[in-house]
């Protein structure tokens, strides 16, 4: 199923891609200035939600044809709200897939100011920032060799999100703070990050 994903955000053929942070800054305002902006509109909020629990929180992947389909309706539709929120995340996602297909590191320049965007915008639009945007913020932030600003983003994340997995495979990583470890080991030993990192 991810090489479902991969593929899907290789494939959606957003023309407009940001190569650089500086860049991101830029597209995005474009972006956002044809965005329709509504705050009492969730459809979108909710739609990062469900990546992240069936991606990302789940035990294992249970990313399906129809979410990704339901994402690709909204992202080719311009009468999405708070589309501009959608279409940088995609954006995101393309740049990783893309270098991951290719064999390549991300730009973390790119990362940290997409997750920056990010973060900011959707606590404006929705007044809560989703789980989503804190583990890839804290993944932008270490790979960048940022490990305080990740440890901080990562305690933000877990007091909205204690229940997160990834926040916690992450902050134990980051830490290896021994509770956490426990917590992972006793209650999520099958959860695929806790595997993929071997935490035992």
């Amino acid at each position: 199923m991810k090489k479902l994903i991969l593929a899907f955000f290789f494939c959606i053929g957003l023309s407009a891609f940001a190569q650089s942070g500086a860049q991101v800054k830029d597209l995005f305002q474009k972006i956002k200035e044809q965005a329709k902006i509504d705050k009492n509109d969730r459809a979108v909020y909710e739609v990062l939600d469900e990546f992240y629990n069936k991606n990302l929180q789940a035990e294992n992947d249970e990313m399906t044809p129809e979410t990704v389909q339901r994402i690709e309706k909204m992202a080719s539709d311009p009468n999405t709200k708070n589309l501009h929120i959608l279409m940088l995340f995609l954006m995101y996602q393309q740049h990783i897939s893309r270098t991951s297909m290719a064999g390549k590191a991300p730009d973390t320049e790119f990362q940290i100011e997409t997750m920056n965007i990010l973060e900011n915008e959707t606590r404006d639009v929705y007044g809560k920032v989703p789980a989503i945007i804190y583990i890839y913020k804290a993944e932008s932030l270490d790979g960048a060799g940022k490990k305080n600003e990740a440890k901080v983003v990562l305690d933000q994340g877990l007091k909205e999100y204690p229940d997160s997995v990834p926040l916690k495979v992450y902050r134990y990583l980051n830490t290896k703070d021994e509770d956490l470890k426990n917590d992972l080991v006793k209650n999520h030993p099958n959860h695929w990050m806790v595997q993929q990192f071997g935490i035992k």
